[in-house]
């Protein structure tokens, strides 16, 4: 009887374990076929243009499910990559557990400038679809890559660069000037020279290097550039409001000295209180007291082309107009930070 019944035991375990295995077998994922990209299609051209409505959807990306043997989960991956690059350093776009993707303009054109793309030029864009399963992101496949082609865009001014005597002769690290839009070619800023210049435009990536095109006086030192056989710029040290059109082939270098002026400042609007260039910082300041009231900042003691008194919606100071000081009466630090070119700001702290 006790061998009958360790028999009968034993059955039912084989076939327990039987069972088991072959639900194991069952739930056994594998990776048998990746997505494929069902839309763009490959050659697929986008011209993004920041005058356009920003949030309007510009592209989506769908594909079909990869393949696992079995229902289950799947995570998907979109990303991109410069064309040429062969995804060594693919830029994430976007992640979904559905079978597509959408971008507007703005989240299209930041995600291709961070996949490499260069502004305003018409580009090749690599797109594939990497699927995983689980919390761990096992078992992954890719898609086979696309390749759209796309004109980029960026909101930064056009800049060249001013290396020279007065920061060792160094592209890379010079002070910049800035255009007024896109395509323009009326490059200004604040900056501090001392002995000789040149002006440096950007390489295809925007990097600053000798090599690079540049600029220097035709030698005749008024104001004419020339791309060869140029001369240095020359200026006595102190600080300058700079010009330069690089299709007109000008240049000047204006000294100004700037200080604050106004009803909030001991002398009124009498005379200026001089700001005192810090090379550090790359901005100029003062400690001064002041009284509730308007002010402004003032250039070459006079009135005329270097004023600021007005604050626009983006929280940049331009020409014209007052500013107001609300604070207690006391003891402040005001600086102004002329240092980004067409992007000028201002500070007053207590001491």
């Amino acid at each position: 009887m006790k061998n009958i019944f360790k028999f009968l035991f034993l059955l039912i375990f084989v076939a327990f374990v039987s069972c088991d295995n072959e639900d194991q077998e069952l739930l056994t994922i594998s990776a048998v076929g990746s997505s494929q990209i069902t839309a763009p299609t490959s050659g697929a051209v986008y011209v993004l243009n920041p005058e356009e409505e920003l949030t309007n959807t510009i592209i989506t990306v769908t594909w079909n499910d990869a393949d696992y043997a079995v229902p289950t989960a799947i995570n998907y991956k979109v990303e991109f990559a410069k064309n040429g690059t062969a995804f060594a350093e693919p830029f994430l776009a976007g992640s979904t557990s559905n079978t597509n993707l959408s971008w507007n303009i703005t989240e299209f054109n930041g995600a291709a400038v961070s996949a490499g793309l260069t502004p305003f030029l018409e580009e090749g864009l690599d797109i594939r679809v990497t699927s995983s399963v689980g919390s761990l992101n096992s078992s992954p496949q890719v898609s086979e890559t696309i390749t759209v082609y796309v004109t980029a865009f960026t909101t930064d001014l056009p800049k060249i660069a001013v290396p020279g005597n007065h920061q060792g002769w160094d592209p890379p690290t010079a002070p910049n000037l800035a255009a007024s839009g896109f395509g323009q070619t009326d490059y200004e800023g604040y900056l501090w020279l001392d002995g000789g210049y040149k002006f440096v435009a950007p390489n295809e990536t925007g990097g600053f290097f000798w090599g690079n095109t540049d600029w220097g006086d035709d030698g005749t030192f008024t104001g004419k550039l020339v791309e060869t056989d140029e001369k240095d710029g020359t200026a006595t040290a102190g600080y300058y409001f700079v010009q330069a059109d690089t299709e007109k082939l000008t240049y000047t270098a204006t000294p100004v000295s700037w200080g604050v002026i106004g009803a909030a400042t001991p002398t009124g609007w009498d005379s200026d209180t001089d700001l005192v260039y810090d090379a550090a910082t790359k901005t100029l300041s003062v400690d001064i007291h002041l009284v509730p009231g308007p002010f402004k900042f003032r250039g070459n003691n006079t009135w005329g082309a270097f004023d600021l008194g007005t604050v626009d919606a983006d929280g940049i100071l331009s020409g014209g107009g007052d500013l107001t000081f609300d604070g207690s009466e006391g003891n402040y630090h005001v600086v102004l930070d002329l240092s980004n070119p067409r992007e000028y700001t201002y500070s007053v702290t207590a001491n």
